[in-house]
């Protein structure tokens, strides 16, 4: 019954098939629509900025990537909590620290360095190297002695009294760490020598705060 219906209604006579030509030839063809002239100018203008946007956007990727480069391989900040290194570097200085230099050259007696803490590796400390793989280090009278050769230390605080410690040899392939402040610093006189794998690198510059912005001095020339 429904096939029948559209079938039916589907019929048109002639005169009525007339008409309906006639109306689709006076509809519009779609060229007799105008077309919509675009402006350069503003298309240039949107390519610009469109191009501007996309330099930017590399350009900001690009400074992302070098610096999570600096940051993990070559340079990194780190902050100091406490004052073990006193007066040297106070609590409350930012310093930077090579991480790369020691790729090149051994740690040298007197470099200041940040390593991971044997005992916890997942904390940072920062100590003056003191003994190299090898070296008898002892202190007697407040006074230090490297293989039997007493050394001076003139960037400790003045006047600085502290306990008498070993003879003590450090084993191959590590190094041991005394902070400046001799009697507020957990060193390697109370845990031991610091593994080689454990260094992070070197302190070379105090950047903050600015009153305080200064190279980390080496003193390698003291402790020679």
């Amino acid at each position: 019954m429904t096939e029948q219906l559209y079938h039916e209604n589907s019929k048109v006579d002639s005169k009525e098939e007339s008409k309906l030509e006639s109306k689709v030839e006076n509809i519009a063809k779609p060229a007799d629509f105008p077309t919509v002239q675009k402006n350069p100018a503003k298309a240039e203008k949107r390519e610009e900025k469109g191009s501007f946007l996309g330099e930017t956007l590399e350009a900001l990727v690009v400074a992302a990537v070098l610096a999570a480069v600096i940051r993990f391989f070559i340079f990194q900040p780190f902050y100091i909590p406490s004052g073990s290194m006193e007066p040297n570097l106070v609590p409350g200085d930012r310093i930077i620290v090579n991480k790369f230099i020691y790729r090149f050259k051994e740690p040298a007696r007197g470099d200041v360095m940040v390593f991971r803490f044997p005992k916890d590796p997942e904390r940072d400390f920062i100590k003056r190297v003191i003994g190299l793989p090898g070296d008898t280090v002892e202190i007697r009278n407040s006074e230090l002695y490297i293989n039997n050769s007493k050394v001076k230390e003139p960037y400790l605080p003045k006047g600085l009294r502290f306990p008498d410690f070993g003879p003590y040899t450090v084993p191959q392939d590590a190094y041991f760490m005394m902070g400046d402040n001799r009697n507020n610093s957990e060193d390697s006189r109370f845990w031991g020598e610091m593994p080689k794998q454990n260094i992070r690198g070197k302190a070379v510059l105090v950047y903050w705060p600015v009153k305080r912005i200064s190279l980390v001095k080496d003193l390698q020339d003291y402790l020679k």
